[in-house]
């Protein structure tokens, strides 16, 4: 498990991860895995996408797990490492805990307090 002390995943790293819950994949599938994921938010090209994987693996949180010829093309796949479905799950609760933080907010803002007189920080001041 990751301490609390290491940096937040990127968004192409965790939608990596979260694509590579679905077990075994090759790098194209990894590709279109994160883009439905993300709902066509994260596009990654095949160079980022490796570096991406390098990234991943150099941390233990995806290791290759088998190689084949396809069309006289090699096609790796990769696989969730325990380690890395741990980190991907710290990951989705933190993102949750701070969508919840928002939402709250939002849905019950809080008044002026007497000490500060300032309004909450999501309303526009008048101009």
């Amino acid at each position: 498990m990751r301490s609390s002390s290491r940096a937040s995943l990127r968004e192409p790293s965790y939608f990596v991860l979260a694509a590579l819950l679905d077990g075994r994949l090759h790098g194209y599938a990894v590709v279109k895995r994160v883009e439905e994921l993300s709902g066509g938010r994260v596009k990654l090209a095949a160079g980022s996408l490796y570096s991406v994987l390098d990234r991943l693996l150099g941390e233990g949180f995806v290791i290759a797990d088998g190689e084949e010829i396809v069309n006289g093309r090699a096609r790796r796949y990769y696989r969730l490492t325990e380690n890395g479905q741990a980190v991907l799950a710290e990951e989705a609760d933190r993102l949750a805990k701070a969508a919840r933080v928002v939402h709250e907010r939002l849905s019950n803002p809080t008044s002026p307090g007497p000490e500060t007189g300032l309004l909450p920080t999501w309303r526009a001041l008048p101009a």
